[in-house]
C-alpha cells in the first residue's frame, strides 16, 4: 500500500538506520505522526543540527562539534596510551567502564573487503602517523571479536610494527562476561577465555 511521497520518504529513511526493519519502520513514522508530532518536529531539527554542526575530531577521528575534542585537549589523559576503537559508541563504553585514561583514535568503521572498506575508509593511513608521533607507547586495539573485527585488529598491528617494532601493541582480552555461567556460554568464548588466564 502506497502511504503518500511523504510518509513513504520517511518509512524508507527509517529502515536505513540499524536494526529498524521495514514493519518497525513504519510504525515509529506512524507513531510520530499520529501521537508525537511535537517530538517528530523536535526530531527532525535536531538531527538537521548535528548534521550541520558534528564532524570529526582533528587528531582521534570521533564525532564533536570542535576542532578538537574534549578528551584529546585533556591535559589529564595519558598521551602515551593510544585506543583504538571502531565507533564514537565503542569509545563511550570504554570511558563509562572508568578503567581507562588515555588518548583513542576513532576508525569508524572496520576493514570488511566485501563491503568495499579498506584501510584508506578507515583512516589507518593517519592513525600510522598518529602512532609515529614518539610519544605513544602502547597501542590497544578494542575492535570487535567479530571477523572483520579480528582481521582490523591484526591488520593494525603488522601496520604499526612494522613502522616502530619498540611500540607495544595489546588486544582487549576475551572472555567469559561477569555474572554469566559456564554452562551457557558459547565454546569459543570459554576456550578463549582458557586461553588468555591471568594469575588470581
Amino acid at each position: 500500500m502506497k502511504l503518500g511521497r511523504s510518509l513513504d520518504g520517511l518509512v524508507e529513511a527509517l529502515k536505513r538506520l540499524p536494526g529498524i526493519g521495514p514493519r518497525s519502520a513504519q510504525r515509529i513514522a506512524f507513531h510520530l505522526l499520529q501521537h508525537e508530532r511535537d517530538l517528530a518536529i523536535v526530531l527532525g531539527q535536531a538531527l538537521l543540527t548535528a548534521a550541520e554542526r558534528v564532524g570529526r575530531c582533528a587528531r582521534c577521528n570521533t564525532l564533536t562539534e570542535l576542532e578538537i575534542c574534549e578528551t584529546c585537549a585533556d591535559p589529564r589523559r595519558d598521551p602515551s596510551l593510544l585506543c583504538v576503537v571502531e565507533s564514537p559508541a565503542d569509545q563511550m563504553v570504554i570511558e563509562q567502564s572508568l578503567s581507562y585514561g588515555g588518548m583513542y583514535f576513532v576508525l569508524l568503521g572496520r576493514l570488511s573487503p566485501l563491503d568495499g572498506i579498506g584501510p584508506k575508509e578507515i583512516d589507518l593511513a593517519q592513525l600510522a602517523t598518529r602512532t609515529d608521533d614518539g610519544v605513544v607507547r602502547e597501542l590497544i586495539v578494542a575492535t570487535s571479536f567479530t571477523p572483520e573485527g579480528d582481521a582490523t585488529a591484526h591488520f593494525i598491528s603488522e601496520l604499526v610494527q612494522g613502522r616502530d617494532p619498540q611500540l607495544k601493541v595489546t588486544r582487549l582480552a576475551r572472555g567469559v562476561p561477569a555474572g554469566a555461567e559456564l554452562e551457557y556460554t558459547d565454546v569459543n568464548t570459554i576456550a578463549q577465555a582458557m586461553l588468555d588466564r591471568r594469575a588470581q
